[in-house]
């Protein structure tokens, strides 16, 4: 039987994982206001013709390799963002011998529901 996923998560294994994920979820919000900030700046510079200075090009582009290495942190583990606004992380795991999702929000305290892989938030059951 083959699966989707790699790796797959124990109640347990995720619920350790959850204070380093809230930490790597706030750094992404973060990041990407800083580069919504960045960007609006950049287009204001360019739309006026000025030089899109160094600093902010510089500044920008760190941004992006912060951002990238942020995400590399969900992506080698095979934890999945599935929005960013309200921090909803799905982890995969087996519920009954089924390949399932984990699925945890920021402001829950503990991971205590589950979704089919192919079902989404609406969808998720307790655990």
């Amino acid at each position: 039987m083959s699966h989707r996923f790699q790796k797959h998560y124990t109640r347990e294994e995720a619920r350790a994982l959850l204070p380093e994920v809230r930490r790597w979820l706030d750094r992404l919000w973060e990041l990407r206001i800083a580069m919504e900030t960045d960007d609006q700046r950049l287009s204001g510079l360019m739309a006026t013709g000025l030089d899109s200075g160094g600093d902010l090009v510089n500044h920008s582009v760190k941004g992006l390799v912060d951002l990238r290495s942020q995400l590399h942190e969900f992506q080698q583990r095979e934890i999945f963002i599935k929005d960013l606004q309200r921090g909803l992380v799905d982890f995969p795991a087996f519920i009954g011998g089924r390949e399932v999702f984990l699925c945890w929000e920021k402001d829950e305290e503990d991971i205590e529901y589950w979704h089919d892989i192919d079902s989404g938030y609406a969808n998720r059951e307790p655990i």
